[in-house]
């Protein structure tokens, strides 16, 4: 096995966190927010927009679809900032103390190409790859193959020279099958001591 030459990150939940249902608890209130995910399939809305569709007429659509969550629904859009947060610190320092050292360090992630450039202008820290993967932009997403083949591509690193960290286990299962080393994201001291051991010291 090849020692570790770049470090792969997903964003979501690794470098800034994304909780959907906490966000419109705290907005809407817990009840009324089960009842709009049970009637309304945001998510699947979402999962659109990170292969490419419009987030705004992705909410327009699901307006007209279900005219009694409108004002609801249209919080995705208007407040989606908000939803992507905080900014894990941790980690974000981890990637910047790799970069430091000289190690390639690439963003992969399932995220709208709209959505990403609202991120892009609010946390800066996501312009210091150097290279990202953008599921909206290539229209594939993780854990298709096809995404992972790009990235291969593009840093022709043989894959086990990749150290991927994704907090979705089936995303990491498909990277894993492609001989990619591999570390299933739970929280910053986790990922320090993956690192550590495959001989990244940060």
């Amino acid at each position: 096995m090849n020692p570790v030459q770049a470090v792969v990150f997903d964003i979501g939940n690794v470098l800034l966190g994304w909780q959907p249902e906490q966000f419109f608890d705290r907005v809407i209130g817990p009840e009324r927010r089960a009842a709009l995910f049970a009637e309304v399939d945001l998510h699947g809305m979402n999962l659109a927009v990170d292969r490419g569709a419009s987030l705004r007429e992705s909410i327009a659509a699901m307006r007209a679809a279900h005219p009694g969550w409108a004002s609801e629904i249209q919080i995705w859009q208007d407040r989606w900032s908000e939803m992507l947060s905080p900014v894990l610190t941790e980690s974000v320092a981890l990637m910047r103390t790799l970069r430091s050292a000289g190690l390639p360090v690439y963003a992969l992630s399932n995220f709208g190409a709209e959505t990403f450039e609202i991120a892009r202008a609010e946390h800066a820290f996501l312009d210091e790859f150097d290279l990202r993967f953008i599921s909206g932009q290539l229209g594939v997403m993780k854990p298709e193959p096809e995404i992972y083949a790009i990235v291969e591509a593009a840093t022709s690193f043989p894959p086990d020279a990749l150290f991927f960290t994704d907090d979705n286990a089936a995303n990491i299962a498909q990277a894993a099958r492609r001989g990619w080393q591999t570390h299933f994201f739970t929280g910053a001291a986790g990922l320090r001591d993956a690192l550590n051991l495959h001989g990244l010291k940060v």
